[in-house]
């Protein structure tokens, strides 16, 4: 067995890129995850505002307000209006939340970006 002595600022540089490492690894095992979840859909794949309204689990009526509003993206030839579902896909998983371990695993990069740029002379 070995035992080493190290300064504190030592023993806090090694603490730091230890976490650094560990964060780097998690965000991007999340990242592989969500990569993993989303949907591939021909972007030819058009639905009416029929179709859309129950993929969406909404009233047409409802749809046509948010296609006034600008919320949702639409395809307009002449008075028809056509939603791609590879579109309406990503307009929901815009609206995604992050879990709390996501902002937590956030929140510590930002904080440790920020104490090397301090140590660095800023």
């Amino acid at each position: 067995m070995i035992i080493l002595q190290l300064e504190s600022t030592e023993l806090e540089a090694l603490i730091e890129e230890a976490v650094r490492k560990a964060l780097i690894k998690n965000q991007q095992r999340s990242e592989s995850f969500q990569e993993t979840q989303k949907v591939e859909l021909p972007p030819h794949d058009l639905m009416n505002v029929e179709q859309t309204a129950q993929f969406l689990n909404l009233t047409k009526a409802t749809i046509y307000t948010k296609v006034s509003r600008g919320e949702l993206p639409v395809m307009k030839k002449g008075k028809r209006l056509y939603f791609s579902k590879l579109e309406l896909l990503k307009y929901l998983q815009s609206g995604r939340k992050k879990t709390q371990q996501e902002i937590e695993v956030e929140a510590e990069a930002y904080i440790l970006n920020q104490k090397k740029g301090l140590n660095n002379g800023f």
